[in-house]
């Protein structure tokens, strides 16, 4: 370019300052200008928002938002490690720390913000973190794993609770410390903030709430050894995160005269533009013109674009303000809050659904009018991309289904095909569903990635992409075009359909079934990752019926095992193995307890006893597993399948056995249903659980299948869920007898294994499933299809071939010859497989993380 190509210089290459980049590039401003940007930090633009990813197994390049391929195309000069010091208003220069001075015509600040440290005595001691960069990250890491067992995080907004994930994840005794008189204050109200309290202090974490942080206390070599907190309590801590808020980075605008707001941001007008008409700011540093600084991603993403179309001058572009909804996963709870979500407009009704014993917490704000005028929601979020695109408009039914849980006539049957064009589905572009919809219409896109990189939408933070991949579908079929629903790039068949031929053909290989069923260019072929153990675990389930064998590790259907199934184990994270022998009922003679601790010992494994009331032996090297289930089966134990999609445990309470409040015999039952569906193959993992009595101590409410006793026998509940996403089971059926109950279930589970998706629990296939509920049980309980007698005779076929997998192992050399570290060395052990000491027992000796590459944890030639 000509020494009199205007120049646009960014300060600042974050998220914001990246998406500033691309809306240049749009609008053909790259092309006519000089575009400069100076960059702080070591690595250009990186997801913030998935920050904490980082400690899960996601490297910088992955967390990465920079495509430098677009930097060299639109020849942006980007200095990394070189942040600007000192503008010069007058003369029109930045300079940064190198000596770099550019002169510009348009100048940009995207300088984010900085982590707020509360001044309290000992904040800069050793052990002192804040939580904001890889760096940061890094350094957390380091320390956590060379000097500290315990940690502490100063504040429980969002931040603060990823923090407090992340050394929960290091290994740490963890504390949270909140000044509000709950978690993350802003965006929930009491109820919701009772409920995240619940769950997080559940997973092990103490938080300390309604108390601020007086003193860092350290110790003779000044590093941290403790809090003294403003209730006059003290916490022993050896590592301090403080979380508690941000604020915005406008030292360069006030060192160069810009106007700033008397609580801090750089004061901007409805264009972005501050005090001087050559200066913008856009981001976290920025105080908008309605007095707010946005501390979330969208909104900097609309100030990006506003700024990129003032300097465009080819369009009119105003920010006046943003929607603040978010939808994030803390702690692996989903937590979610929209439009007015704690009712501060005037006359508005409180519409609210809560339960404890899941942790499932939600609110809507209903107007006068009965427009929906925001939520609150945790535990349980599926429903916030519909929701909050129906915020403003009366929903088109009631508003205490719009918070029941699904398939009670709430959200789910809803469904995105209810919101009018007008409203926002990607909040982090202003996306509407009009918009998407105009991508499939007239853009001709056809895929979800496609209509991505039409619009944006599901591109910023991501929550968006279920209902994003809704519209596509329904649009696509609305336009006649027919919507590939196939199970992958191999079958165009679902996995309903493929289980539907496999049965009645009495297909028995994976091979037989591709080339005669898959698409024209994959017969003949490998297959994929997805149809191989999908197709395996139809096999499985079907094999007494079809004449396959089912022994998983036998000839063909060993290749088409996942990792864990491959070795009979659950592969850990440092490369070992888990051990885990089937204890039905949670009933274990004293005999069998001597001998798991005489096999953990004699092992040097780590133990835990589960909450499905069985033992978890941790630490075992690969070429160990045939030696320890030699000693287990030998005392009568057999595998527990925790490593398969299958069924896991069927949990109990001591019934009316022991307890002066059971009615019926729980423990019997639950061994009872543990022996009958142990091995079942499934399209995921199955729970249960059997209680005594309605006081329910064994959970069965939240179980795929489970089963609570009455005075007149037992009462039937499908379709439950634990985990991320709760779920209360429904009511199938009640006062059954012993058999009546036996006859359901089997219906129950063989019906769903055979018309659910791969990898769908039951209480997601319940809430897709045509018909719900109604139609489950006028299926199995009714016999509407008149297929239960099939159903009853593929689970006998189960119940009388079940074999199980480690005795028919260790009976066999050649299955043996698998379990090996290295095939070319089947003698050496796996020297990345490494243990450190922890309260008398092992945990995994995990390399430290570093910049670029992340150390195979495992071997890579098993």
């Amino acid at each position: 370019m000509s020494t009199d190509t205007p120049t646009i210089v960014l300060v600042g290459h974050g998220m914001v300052g990246q998406r500033f980049l691309e809306a240049l590039a749009e609008r053909g401003l790259t092309a006519t200008h000089r575009v400069v940007v100076l960059c702080e930090e070591p690595r250009p633009a990186y997801d913030r928002v998935q920050l904490t990813s980082y400690f899960s197994g996601r490297t910088p390049e992955e967390l990465s938002m920079t495509d430098m391929e677009f930097i060299k195309d639109h020849g942006i000069e980007l200095h990394i490690g070189d942040p600007a010091e000192h503008i010069d208003r007058e003369a029109r220069t930045v300079t940064a720390r190198s000596g770099l001075t550019v002169t510009y015509d348009t100048l940009v600040l995207a300088t984010g913000s900085y982590p707020f440290v509360p001044p309290v005595p000992g904040k800069d001691a050793e052990g002192c973190f804040v939580y904001r960069t890889i760096e940061d990250l890094l350094a957390i890491e380091e320390y956590a794993k060379a000097k500290a067992t315990t940690g502490a995080v100063v504040g429980g907004g969002l931040l603060g609770l990823e923090a407090a994930g992340a050394l929960k994840g290091l290994g740490l005794t963890t504390h949270i410390v909140e000044f509000a008189p709950r978690l993350m204050p802003v965006q929930v109200d009491e109820g919701g903030g009772a409920a995240l309290l619940r769950t997080i202090e559940d997973m092990g974490l103490s938080v300390h709430t309604g108390t601020g942080t007086q003193e860092i206390v350290t110790g003779d070599d000044g590093a941290v050894t403790g809090m003294k907190l403003s209730d006059g309590s003290e916490l022993a801590t050896d590592l301090v995160v403080f979380s508690a808020g941000v604020r915005p980075r406008d030292a360069l605008a006030r060192d160069c005269g810009l106007n700033v707001g008397e609580r801090g941001g750089i004061s901007v007008d409805e264009q972005c533009r501050t005090s001087d008409p050559h200066v913008f700011a856009i981001g976290e540093c920025a105080l908008a013109s309605d007095g707010r600084v946005y501390g979330l991603v969208a909104p900097g993403y609309e100030m990006a674009e506003t700024t990129a179309a003032t300097i465009a001058a080819d369009e009119e572009a105003a920010f006046t303000g943003a929607d603040l909804s978010t939808k994030l996963k803390l702690l692996g709870v989903d937590v979610a809050s929209f439009g007015d979500a704690h009712g501060a407009t005037e006359d508005c009704l409180d519409v609210v659904y809560a339960d404890s014993r899941s942790g499932t917490y939600k609110k809507l704000v209903i107007g006068r009018d009965g427009a929906l005028l925001g939520g609150i929601l945790v535990g349980d979020a599926d429903a916030y991309g519909t929701l909050r695109a129906l915020t403003g408009s009366v929903p088109p039914i009631a508003p205490e289904q719009l918070v029941l849980p699904a398939g009670s006539g709430g959200p789910a049957q809803l469904g995105p095909s209810a919101l009018p064009d007008e409203a926002i589905i990607c909040s982090c572009h202003n996306v509407t569903k009009g918009t998407i919809r105009g991508a499939v219409t007239d853009h001709q896109c056809t895929t979800v990635p496609e209509v991505k990189k039409c619009t944006k939408a599901g591109t910023g933070c991501g929550s968006c992409v279920k209902v994003l991949g809704q519209l596509v579908n329904d649009e696509l079929e609305a336009n006649g075009v027919e919507v590939d629903h196939g199970l992958c790039g191999c079958f165009s068949q679902t996995r309903q359909e493929l289980y539907e031929i496999v049965l009645a053909l009495r297909i028995n290989t994976y091979q037989q079934l591709l080339d005669r069923y898959g698409r024209e260019g994959a017969r003949g072929g490998d297959g994929c990752e997805i149809c191989k153990p999908a197709v395996g675990s139809i096999i499985a389930s079907l094999a007494p019926t079809i004449g396959a064998d089912g022994y998983v590790l036998d000839g063909e259907q060993a290749s088409l095992q996942d990792t864990n199934d491959h070795f009979l184990a659950n592969l850990q994270k440092n490369g070992s193995y888990s051990i885990v022998p089937r204890i039905p009922g949670g009933e274990i003679t004293p005999e069998k307890l001597i001998v798991i601790g005489e096999v953990a010992r004699d092992f040097g494994l780590y133990t835990k006893i589960t909450g499905g009331q069985r033992i978890d032996m941790f630490g075992a090297r690969v070429e160990q597993l045939p030696l320890i289930w030699a000693r287990l089966v030998d005392a009568g134990f057999e595998s527990g399948h925790a490593y398969g999609k299958s069924l896991r445990t069927v949990k109990s309470c001591v019934g009316q056995t022991w307890c002066r409040y059971g009615v019926q015999d729980s423990v019997r039952m639950a061994i009872d249903l543990e022996l009958r569906y142990r091995g079942l193959r499934s399209p995921h993992k199955l729970k249960s659980a059997v209680s005594g009595c309605a006081r329910e101590c064994a959970e069965a409410q939240s179980k795929d299948f489970g089963v609570i006793a009455t005075s007149n026998g037992w009462n039937l509940y499908v379709a439950g869920n634990g985990g991320a996403t709760p779920r209360h089971a429904d009511l199938l059926a009640q006062d059954l007898s012993d058999a009546e109950l036996i006859r359901l279930i089997d219906r129950f589970l063989m019906f769903y294994i055979r018309t659910a998706d791969r990898l769908e629990r039951t209480s997601t296939w319940l809430e897709r499933i045509d018909g719900g509920l109604d139609h489950v049980r006028d299926v199995v309980v009714h016999d509407s299809l008149g297929i239960c007698e099939e159903l009853e005779s593929l689970m006998a076929a189960h119940v009388a071939n079940y074999r199980d997998e480690w005795a028919e192992t260790i009976s066999d050399p050649e299955k043996l010859s698998r379990f090996v570290s290295f095939v070319n060395a089947p003698d050496t052990p796996d020297p990345v497989v490494g243990f450190v000491p922890e309260r008398d027992q092992i945990k995994p000796d995990l390399p430290l993380l570093t910049i670029g590459t992340r150390p195979l944890e495992g071997s890579a030639t098993r």
